[in-house]
């Protein structure tokens, strides 16, 4: 039988989801519900003597104020409005346009060709910015009409857009890779080294999907036949559309892999980054500047909103053990270390189905990770094979967030059930990613064991 702090336990975590489901916003349903039940486990402890392990008294309200100052004063949490608004700035840059019409005239006359072009720049944009409704949004306006054009099958088209849209989520600078780095206490660095090999070869996995199916089923995409012969000047036209893009990377990611710059540092840089090239694509003015700033804020109130919340969650579930309770329960299962991981990682893809990666990352993460490091696995391996694993709650319905974004986006005659249809083949992909970053620990550990010899 469950002891009676464990009960409460249970009480928590099943409020939370099911109140996920009322519609009501994330930060407000954590903080009510971490509220309400500490208030009632005091009661129930002083007027009824019930055990509700160290949550007895009212100082657990000022241990969340203690809580919630610490994250606010986090030096490494300085780097998300940054990133966001590289990523916004980005956007706006005219960056990927010059990319889109370079890559469409190279290889838009191969089978799968666009697909591939998409995928691509998708890399570029992942490895720029970490701003997934950014991407999808962009990508799939650049894109969509074209391979529609091009007789592309709308499910195909959509499928491609939605997941090369994701990759910002993995690649670094990751805004998801930053905020577990931040709950496990792990150096970003480590985590951003440990994910770009991974991510990359996701990105390549999807191109070779797309170029494989564009062979065997000749129905799903058609070439161009309306494009001029490829000549060096075009060849040359390309590299330099790539160049900005090429160069605000080595700015960001170089600086922090050489030690010359911390993650957060390297995020005023690259911010600084998106906009001398909205500047020199003569996008910038003060009507973008002030839109960008504007939807920064919003974005990293949205996020540290629900980070308050999420602290003061975090905060009554490990006074009543929660954390204890949740370990004790993964290390009873009559399997493996690496069953018990693996237990983890299909838990964490059917959560995805119904609630978005801030929230698993800020609740379930903190939960586990203890849990795996004690059975003697690297934390930089699991937090890389757990994001991977979450990747997947972009595309999965009902929650798939850049579902969301594409159909906002698309011409009407793509319906919801072909977006559906098109990420399907994208998730199988997603979890042979997870599968071959699962058996080989190398593709995460090589990088950071490199730089640090």
């Amino acid at each position: 039988m469950f002891e009676t702090n464990e009960l409460i336990v249970i009480a928590m975590l099943s409020s939370f989801i099911l109140l996920i489901f009322s519609g009501y916003p994330v930060a407000w349903i954590l903080a009510g519900i971490s509220v309400l039940f500490s208030v009632g486990s005091i009661l129930a402890y002083q007027w009824f003597d019930v055990d509700t392990y160290f949550l007895t008294d009212w100082r657990i309200f000022g241990v969340m104020v203690q809580r919630i100052y610490a994250q606010m004063t986090n030096w490494v949490l300085v780097a998300l409005p940054m990133f966001i608004f590289m990523g916004l700035m980005l956007e706006r840059s005219g960056v990927a346009e010059k990319l889109m019409q370079n890559f469409v005239d190279l290889f838009g006359r191969f089978r799968g060709g666009l697909g591939v072009a998409v995928i691509t720049i998708g890399i570029l944009l992942a490895a720029s910015t970490g701003i997934v409704g950014a991407s999808v949004v962009l990508l799939a306006m650049l894109s969509i009409p074209t391979m529609l054009e091009q007789k592309y099958s709308p499910a195909f088209a959509s499928g491609i857009v939605a997941s090369a849209g994701t990759l910002g989520i993995i690649i670094p600078p990751s805004i998801m890779l930053i905020i577990m780095a931040d709950q496990l206490s792990l150096a970003v660095g480590d985590l951003f080294m440990g994910a770009l090999i991974p991510g990359v070869m996701l990105g390549l996995l999807y191109i070779a999907y797309v170029v494989i199916a564009s062979i065997m089923f000749p129905s799903l995409s058609q070439p161009r036949k309306d494009l001029p012969p490829i000549t060096f000047k075009m060849i040359l036209s390309t590299l330099a559309a790539v160049v900005p893009s090429l160069g605000l990377i080595l700015a960001v990611l170089g600086s922090i892999f050489l030690g010359i710059a911390t993650p957060t540092e390297a995020a005023g840089v690259g911010a600084l980054g998106a906009t001398v090239l909205a500047a020199m694509n003569g996008r910038l003015n003060m009507a973008v500047l002030k839109d960008v700033s504007i939807k920064t804020s919003l974005t990293t109130a949205f996020v540290f909103g629900i980070f308050l919340g999420a602290t003061a969650f975090a905060v009554v579930m490990r006074s009543l053990g929660g954390d204890e309770f949740i370990g004790g329960l993964l290390k009873a299962i009559p399997l493996s270390p690496e069953g018990i991981v693996i237990v983890i990682l299909l838990i964490t893809f059917v959560a995805g189905f119904f609630l978005d990666w801030l929230e698993i990352s800020l609740i379930l993460l903190p939960l586990v990770g203890p849990v795996v490091a004690a059975l003697g696995f690297d934390l930089t391996w699991f937090v890389v094979l757990f994001a991977l694993a979450l990747q997947t709650s972009f595309l999965t319905p009902p929650v798939g967030f850049s579902l969301f974004y594409l159909k906002g986006v698309v011409p009407p005659s793509i319906k919801t059930t072909d977006i559906y249809k098109g990420v399907i083949p994208f998730i199988m992909i997603q979890l042979l990613a997870v599968a071959m970053v699962f058996y080989w620990k190398d593709l995460v550990l090589w990088l950071p064991g490199v730089r640090y010899g």
